[in-house]
């Protein structure tokens, strides 16, 4: 099934568990992409994966409808996309994804989750060379025949396609979302939804104990309401 299949499996802990945790992180990713291509979706690909995303979290089309009239407003917020690097308890490292209209509050808020766990936060560069950055998209698998569609997507970026229950996962690398979703869109196959993940070439196994004190960091880190996605090097079963 490949690494990112078993890193999707593997992965319990639930980031996004409140229906408002997940729609203000839709509303800024809205934001985000109104404000790097525009609000018509026809021409802005990133803001259509947005509202693909959102229809999949049963976000009401008013609500999305209006999250981009807010984008395209002059009073709208200047959000900026800011990784954050660091470090854990017992070496494990730690990618924080955020969208802030103020970096230094961020910053501080994000530092202090790191001192009060027993962790540093890090430079930039400092632990991100241990995640592959890449996209992925999820479709209806219908009459689709997954080695056929590999072999199609192989030439547009893909690098693994599986089933996962009624469904087909496509991975690839960050930079071949664009080729990726072109190819999906003009085949007339219906995207479900769509994003980015980090993926950790290596991880770490650690006790039980010692994983609840990653636990309280992470749950700490995504309770911040500027942070979009957090990764880390633990090793989940």
């Amino acid at each position: 099934m490949g690494r990112a299949f078993e890193f999707r499996k593997a992965r319990k802990f639930k980031r996004w568990a409140k229906m408002s945790k997940a729609f203000t992180k839709i509303g800024k990713n809205i934001s985000i992409a109104v404000k790097q291509g525009g609000p018509d979706p026809d021409t802005n690909a990133r803001l259509r994966a947005v509202i693909q995303n959102a229809k999949a979290e049963n976000m009401p089309k008013d609500n999305i409808e209006r999250a981009i009239k807010k984008a395209s407003s002059k009073d709208a917020s200047d959000l900026k996309e800011v990784v954050m690097e660091g470090y854990g308890a017992h070496g494990i490292a730690v990618l924080v994804e955020t969208a802030t209209d103020n970096n230094n509050r961020t910053v501080a808020n994000i530092r202090s989750y790191f001192n009060k766990c027993n962790g540093t936060l890090g430079t930039s560069g400092s632990v991100s060379y241990m995640f592959d950055h890449t996209c992925h998209f999820k479709i209806q698998k219908g009459e689709i025949d997954p080695e056929e569609l590999e072999l199609e997507l192989i030439d547009f970026g893909a690098e693994e396609v599986f089933i996962e229950d009624d469904a087909i996962l496509i991975y690839g690398s960050f930079e071949n979302f664009g080729a990726i979703q072109g190819y999906l869109e003009e085949n007339e196959i219906e995207i479900i939804s769509s994003g980015f993940e980090r993926i950790p070439t290596m991880t770490k196994e650690l006790t039980e104990e010692q994983q609840a004190e990653i636990y309280k960091l992470l749950e700490k880190i995504e309770d911040d309401d500027d942070v979009l996605n957090v990764y880390h090097t633990m090793k989940e079963g």
